[in-house]
């Protein structure tokens, strides 16, 4: 192509997207705030509190300070045991972060697990490889049925789409239909969640390193049931991943 036509079909092409954008404008995820590339206008961006370091090795919350020594851990992580040997968290679950959360998981916005998995990828730059296997949180087939989706599954399959890895969105089961953990103590979430969980038949991960994906981490006792069965799969180093993870004060 000469470079006389190749200016022209420059031109063309910045034609159409110019009026792609007056017709269909791109507005921010979160408000109806005009912006130049898909995500967060800058007020719903300041408004957002994304996890930084210093933070948690294990469950991502952010810790005081301004530097992590390699492996810090927050006083939760340790008293609390966990079965996963690196943890990671996009968002603090506040804010304009939660009623993120809430809409990709109540309201149909899935395509929020793109900007989702954007940031998750960013944060876990080193634990996620192109032979990193992600696994998703289950739900149970009733949940399932009345949702239509699993958002934790969305989350994980573009993440997957970013690493180059497999994805295996149903290999853990969800075997029973627990009650909610909301509100409940942090025993009573471990109770609830004790036996849910069953690996998929067959499935053997032979040492692969497992990213384990759910929306958001509380106590992390739904994280540990699916974890201890990633291990009894032969799961190698496992990697909680949590779009967002519910913080004590800082």
């Amino acid at each position: 192509m000469s470079d006389a036509m190749q200016r022209v079909a420059n031109l063309t092409l910045r034609g159409g997207m110019a009026l792609r954008d007056a017709i269909f404008p791109l507005t921010c995820l979160m408000c109806d705030a005009r912006v130049e590339a898909p995500g967060l206008c800058p007020e719903c961006w300041r408004e957002t509190p994304f996890v930084s370091d210093p933070a948690c090795d294990l469950c991502g919350t952010p810790l005081p300070g301004t530097e992590t020594a390699e492996g810090g851990r927050c006083d939760e992580c340790l008293t609390v045991p966990r079965p996963w040997e690196a943890g990671r968290a996009a968002l603090v679950y506040a804010g304009r972060a939660r009623a993120l959360v809430l809409q990709l998981k109540h309201a149909d916005r899935t395509e929020l697990a793109q900007a989702a998995a954007l940031w998750l990828h960013r944060r876990a730059r080193d634990r996620l490889t192109p032979d990193t296997v992600i696994v998703p949180v289950p739900l149970h087939r009733w949940r399932l049925f009345r949702r239509r989706y699993n958002q934790s599954a969305e989350i994980a399959r573009a993440l997957a789409a970013r690493t180059g890895g497999p994805c295996l969105p149903q290999g853990l089961l969800r075997t029973r239909a627990t009650l909610s953990q909301d509100h409940r103590s942090r025993p009573d979430r471990f109770e609830n969640i004790r036996g849910a969980i069953a690996p998929a038949p067959g499935l053997d991960l032979n040492g692969a390193p497992v990213a384990l994906v759910d929306d958001v981490m509380t106590s992390g006792a739904t994280m540990a049931a699916c974890a201890d069965v990633l291990r009894a799969a032969r799961a190698g180093p496992i990697t909680a991943l949590m779009l967002a993870r519910v913080a004590k004060d800082r």
